[in-house]
């Protein structure tokens, strides 16, 4: 049980493999999201994406900040700014997801839930890129 234990300490001490934790868990939110409304509630491809992926958005601040980056931010002023960069950052990637799965599923044909897996993959990496580097930033 312990060798269990030095191993979690180990893995959440990393910063990428929390990323990759957490990042795995938002793309179900976005997934699972999607999938009931286009499936059950049959919305339109482009209204699913944008309504799953901003649902995928605020649990990702609320994981990234706390779990994966370990927001420093003291003040409201700060967390403020930091959940705007955030925003603004995710909104960006989320521009690219819309796009690539409208491009894959409408004009080249991919089934819909396969071009959303896809785009994933290329959201994932821009979106730790985006925090890592400017959201999340140490202000050393």
């Amino acid at each position: 049980m312990n060798k269990m234990k030095r191993i979690i300490r180990k893995c959440y001490g990393n910063s990428v493999l929390r990323y990759i934790f957490f990042g795995g868990l938002t793309t179900f939110v976005n997934m699972f999201t999607y999938f009931i409304l286009r499936r059950f509630l049959s919305m339109d491809i482009t209204v699913s994406n944008i309504m799953s992926a901003a649902a995928a958005i605020v649990f990702a601040y609320f994981t990234n900040s706390r779990f994966v980056f370990e927001s420093k931010a003291a003040t409201f002023r700060l967390r403020f700014e930091e959940f705007l960069k955030f925003i603004s950052a995710r909104l960006s990637t989320m521009a690219v997801e819309v796009a690539g799965v409208w491009l894959l599923a409408v004009v080249i044909g991919v089934n819909d839930m396969w071009a959303k897996m896809i785009i994933q993959f290329v959201v994932l990496v821009l979106n730790y890129v985006f925090s890592r580097f400017i959201v999340f930033r140490s202000k050393k």
